[in-house]
C-alpha cells in the first residue's frame, strides 16, 4: 500500500448570497474523517447550517492530540470526537470544556490482523491506537485486560494517530495486531481480509462515544451561536436518520469520502442501526456516559466524578425548543 500523508480538510458554506453571508455566525468545527461526518455534508449541501444563521467552516484532524490541542488554542469553536477527549482535557490539561451534546455510539470493533483468531494472540504485539490515554484506546486496553492482558506489560502500544493512520497500519501489519476502529475503516479492513472480533458495545456494553464539546467560557459568551449551531447539526442529522434518504446519503459519502458504493452503502446503513451508530437527535445516553466515566477510572485511576462536572445540556435543550418552533 502507498504511503499515507493526512491532508488536513476544510470544507466552508460557500453556495449562498452575498447579502445572506454577511448576516451568518462563522462557526469552526473540527473532527475526525470518518463516514460520520456524513450530517456535516449534509448540512451544508441542503444549507441547514445557514438557515440557523451559521457559517459552518469544519476541518478534518490527524489526531486527538492535535484536536484537544487546537480546541485549547482557540484555533476553532466546537470539537465533535469521543466525549472521553473531553474528560481527558478537563482532568489532565486542566482545560475547561464542557460537553454540550450527544452524538453516536462510535460504530466501533475490534479489529485484528490477518494471522490473529484471539484476543491471547496479541500477546507480544502491537495494539494499534490514536492517543494512548483516551477514548477507544481506554476502550481496547480494558477489552484485552479482560483477556488478561496488560499494556506494556503483554503487548505495547503504536500510536499512530486518526483512522486514516491506524487503517495504514493495520493493512501493513508486522507486530501492529489490532486496533479499535470505526467506519468506514472497519469496513475496508473487513474487505481487505482482517477479520472483526466483535462490537465493542456488544464486549464492554453501551458507551457514548460521540459528541460536541467546547471551551466553557466560548459557550457562556456565545450561548445564542452555540444553540443555533446545534439546531443546524441536529436537523442535519435528521435529514441522515431518514430512511428516504438513503440513495442520497450513500451517494454524499462516496462523492465526500472518496468510498466505493459497497462500503458508503455499509457506512450509513450501520450508522443508522440504534446503540450502534448516530443517537436520535444527538441526545447524550446517560448509561453510555457513566459507563465512559467508569472505564476512565478503571483504566486510568482514580475517583469517578458525578457527570454534571463534564456536561451543560441547557444549550442543546434550547436548540430543541428552536426546532420545534
Amino acid at each position: 500500500m502507498k504511503s499515507m500523508r493526512f491532508v488536513p480538510f476544510a470544507l466552508t458554506l460557500l453556495a449562498i448570497g452575498p447579502a445572506v453571508a454577511q448576516d451568518l455566525t462563522l462557526v469552526r468545527v473540527n473532527t475526525f474523517p470518518t463516514a460520520r461526518s456524513l450530517p456535516f455534508f449534509v448540512g451544508v449541501e441542503k444549507g441547514i447550517f445557514a438557515r440557523h444563521g451559521i457559517k459552518l467552516e469544519f476541518e478534518f484532524t490527524e489526531s486527538s492530540s492535535a484536536q484537544r490541542a487546537g480546541l485549547a488554542a482557540g484555533k476553532f469553536e466546537v470539537v465533535h470526537s469521543a466525549v472521553d477527549n473531553a474528560l481527558a482535557m478537563i482532568e489532565v490539561a486542566k482545560v475547561d470544556v464542557v460537553i454540550v451534546s450527544g452524538g453516536d455510539g462510535g460504530t466501533n470493533e475490534f479489529i485484528v490482523g490477518r494471522n490473529i483468531n484471539t484476543f491471547t494472540d496479541i500477546r507480544g504485539k502491537a495494539l494499534v491506537t490514536d492517543a494512548p490515554n483516551t477514548a477507544y484506546a481506554l476502550q481496547a486496553k480494558k477489552i484485552l485486560l479482560r483477556h488478561g492482558l496488560k499494556d506494556g506489560v503483554d503487548y505495547r502500544i503504536n500510536a499512530v494517530g486518526a483512522g486514516p493512520f491506524r487503517l495504514k497500519a493495520m493493512l501493513e501489519g508486522g507486530d501492529n495486531a489490532a486496533a479499535i476502529m470505526n467506519l468506514p475503516f472497519s469496513a475496508q479492513t473487513i474487505e481487505a481480509g482482517l477479520k472483526s472480533l466483535g462490537r465493542t458495545i456488544d464486549l464492554l456494553g453501551p458507551y457514548q462515544a460521540g459528541g460536541a464539546f467546547v471551551l466553557r467560557s466560548w459557550a457562556k459568551a456565545n450561548p445564542e451561536i452555540l444553540e443555533r449551531y446545534i439546531a443546524g447539526y441536529v436537523e442535519s442529522l435528521r435529514w441522515v436518520l431518514d430512511k428516504a434518504n438513503r440513495d442520497e446519503a450513500v451517494s454524499l459519502l462516496m462523492s465526500r469520502r472518496n468510498l466505493s458504493r459497497s462500503l458508503a452503502t455499509r457506512s450509513y446503513d450501520l450508522m443508522i442501526e440504534p446503540g450502534f451508530g448516530f443517537n436520535p437527535d444527538a441526545r447524550l445516553s446517560v448509561e453510555g456516559f457513566n459507563n465512559v466515566l467508569t472505564l476512565r477510572q478503571e483504566v486510568e485511576g482514580g475517583p469517578t466524578p458525578s457527570p454534571a462536572k463534564y456536561l451543560d445540556m441547557t444549550y442543546y435543550d434550547r436548540a430543541i425548543q428552536r426546532l420545534a418552533r
